[in-house]
């Protein structure tokens, strides 16, 4: 192991600076986290209740934030501009690098699966379209957007994010001001159903892989705003994570949430409501295709270390690599929009939650800088363990549902 530290990695894809602003790092977290995820939580909530979900949101919500800020610590104490792999490689060596590179492939796969399914069926719902076409429509302007790279990414971002937040709030408001919500929709609690929550909370806030994204944007100009980035970023999912559950679960109740919640949702508010509800998932989806398709991409880049310009086809081989697998997977319906997060929330959030605990430790022995910015308290070891333990026990519950071993109706 000790070559990993001591020998210069060869053939490193030093990608070309790119700034971003502390505002656009934020957006680029809140875009990646406000997708599939917050579109799910509703329906995969309704068996446990609202205050279930709550607390498989503070759960999920603080301890993945916990794990983030260490990857912002370990990406400080470098100094070369790698990804979540390329990291992994230089503190824990080639295994270390494959295991966080499939927690990072089976998390932005699920993700694009379920991207694919949920805006196939909501513009095919608006515009009178085959599932495929609308499919294909959303694929579209994501991977111009992406192919761009960091800076287009950050700008677009920020502008669909403010785009989207608006809306969410405004169709809260419609709700808690016109129709209303219930009590009795929010108040009965089954917490036989948490687990199953949790993994659904997880997948909606990990963004691990964003935060070396985050770091090369704002080395330059701003990199003791990385940590803030993060905790604001994660604040504002972990808000918006509950007010919309809170408005359509309240209003509708567990009978008739439906599994992407803004169809249901917004056909009880009427037809513009319901225009408006479809216009918010197709931008959180959009923005979290972004977030999560470029940091994908730009892992394949330093796993396989090819360079990011188009030399050979290499970008357009990475994107094609991004793209088409979960394209064909969605369209030809080889798995559910829940399903399809709750196997990504369980695997990935395991790998991705846990190996930045042992990345920390090494980076902290062998890192090749000074950082601007250390985990202080958020790193003490009871959190550290608590970490491993939470997200452990969520990958042990996906792999038990994966063989059929759940109980009938906690699946």
């Amino acid at each position: 192991m000790s070559e990993t530290f001591d020998q210069p990695r060869q053939n490193v894809n030093i990608r070309k600076s790119e700034t971003i602003t502390f505002w656009q790092g934020v957006s680029i977290i809140v875009g990646a986290n406000i997708g599939a995820g917050i579109l799910s939580l509703p329906y995969g909530a309704k068996n446990g209740g609202f205050f279930a979900l709550l607390v498989a949101l503070l759960v999920a919500g603080f301890l993945t934030t916990a794990s983030m800020l260490y990857v912002a610590e370990i990406a400080l104490r470098t100094k070369e501009p790698l990804q979540l792999s390329g990291l992994a490689e230089k503190y824990l060596g080639q295994a270390g690098s494959w295991l966080i590179f499939a927690g990072v492939v089976i998390n932005g796969l699920g993700a694009l699966i379920a991207y694919t399914s949920g805006s196939g069926n909501v513009l095919a719902d608006l515009l009178g379209i085959p599932v495929t076409v609308g499919s294909f429509l959303f694929f579209i302007p994501g991977l111009v957007v992406v192919w761009f790279g960091l800076k287009a990414t950050g700008r677009s971002e920020q502008g669909l994010s403010i785009a989207m937040i608006a809306l969410i709030l405004f169709l809260c408001a419609w709700t808690f001001i016109g129709p209303g919500i219930h009590l009795e929709h929010l108040t009965y609690v089954h917490p036989f159903f948490i687990i199953p929550i949790v993994n659904l909370a997880v997948f909606s806030f990990i963004a691990q892989y964003t935060v070396p994204e985050l770091a090369r944007g704002l080395a330059e100009t701003n990199p003791q705003g990385l940590p803030r980035a993060v905790i604001v970023g994660m604040g504002i999912t972990g808000f918006l994570l509950a007010i919309v559950p809170l408005a359509a679960l309240g209003m509708l109740g567990p009978d008739s949430i439906t599994e992407v919640v803004t169809i249901g949702w917004g056909q009880s508010l009427g037809q513009v409501a319901y225009v408006l509800s479809n216009v918010f998932a197709l931008l959180a989806m959009m923005t979290s295709f972004w977030a999560i398709a470029l940091t994908l991409m730009t892992n394949i880049f330093d796993r396989f270390k090819w360079p990011a310009e188009n030399a050979n086809g290499y970008r357009i081989a990475a994107l094609a690599l991004v793209a088409i697998p979960p394209f064909l997977i969605g369209v030809f319906h080889l798995t559910g929009f829940v399903a399809a997060l709750g196997y990504a929330g369980g695997f990935a959030g395991a790998i991705m939650s846990v190996v930045p605990v042992l990345m920390l430790h090494r980076a902290r022995r062998f890192g090749d800088q000074e950082p601007a910015w250390t985990a202080g308290w958020i790193a003490h070891p009871l959190i550290q363990a608590l970490l491993i333990i939470v997200f452990g026990l969520a990958f042990i519950y996906s792999l038990l549902n994966a063989v059929g071993l759940i109980p009938d109706g906690w699946a």
